[in-house]
């Protein structure tokens, strides 16, 4: 198949095999991507489907029909939350970006004791816009959750995942890598003649959410700038977090994400 644009759509606007474009949606897809009447294109719904869309128009404008469901399995084999103190400025709309198209499956921002960054609705609605928009770019089945955002204390205090650990910059900590390596996500059973199958279509459509079926899951704590206090720290292991180190350099709280990210699709990418 060659290389078709995609773009995620809302599930509550498909029906009986039709997509009832967004007046923004049909300006980018005609305007902005050049796309015409017949044009084949991606449709995702966010949840782990994608279907081959053409592009129709209408008197009352564009929508698309849907030709056919596509398998595809783009997800890393482990579930992953980056619990991410909010930084200065606008620099969450690229930890948000970046953690997307790294495979994260939610993103849920804190404040911490060393946070300015005070979020509006309109913030959070931002960085929905932008997961959206990073797993439309990197080809994702699901679009990172972007969870409300609540205090750090609340977020530990809340977290149900088995495997937890809170990145420290100082301290004689474990490397993360090291805390990955022993980790092995549960293989589902075989569905009877997958073995004919071509390994990158293997199984059905993954469920949604994506923590169905028993996955392996991690959360992984990233700290502000200035990174997260003693207190902080303390509190954390209290709640079941294990101190970890990304290195023996100290990163910016953007790159921080980056690096945990990066250790963790290394560690569970399928080949």
């Amino acid at each position: 198949m060659p290389q078709l644009q995609r773009l995620a759509v809302n599930p509550d606007r498909i029906c009986d095999k039709s997509i009832n474009l967004t007046p923004e949606q049909q300006h980018y897809l005609y305007r902005v991507l050049r796309l015409n009447q017949g044009d084949k294109f991606i449709a995702m719904d966010g949840r782990g489907h994608w279907w081959l869309a053409v592009l129709e128009a209408q008197e009352t404008g564009l929508f698309a029909s849907i030709t056919e469901e596509i398998a595809a399995n783009t997800e890393l084999a482990v579930e992953v939350t980056l619990m991410a103190a909010l930084p200065k400025g606008n620099g969450f709309d690229e930890v948000v970006r970046q953690a997307a198209e790294l495979g994260a499956a939610s993103i849920a921002p804190v404040t911490s004791d060393r946070t300015l960054l005070k979020p509006s609705p309109q913030k959070v609605d931002r960085w929905r816009r932008i997961a959206s928009e990073a797993a439309e770019q990197s080809e994702r089945q699901f679009v990172p959750q972007i969870l409300e955002p609540i205090s750090f204390d609340l977020a530990v205090k809340d977290c149900t995942q088995k495997y937890r650990y809170i990145c420290v910059a100082r301290g004689d900590n474990r490397h993360l890598w090291d805390c990955l390596k022993g980790l092995e996500p549960p293989q589902p059973p075989k569905l009877r003649g997958e073995e004919e199958l071509e390994p990158h279509f293997v199984g059905a459509v993954p469920p949604c959410p994506p923590t169905a079926g028993g996955e392996l899951s991690i959360v992984i704590a990233i700290g502000p700038e200035g990174g997260w206090t003693n207190g902080e720290v303390k509190r954390a292991i209290e709640f079941g977090f294990e101190p970890v180190s990304l290195g023996s350099r100290i990163l910016r709280a953007v790159t921080a994400p980056i690096v945990a990210l990066s250790l963790i699709g290394a560690a569970f990418e399928k080949c």
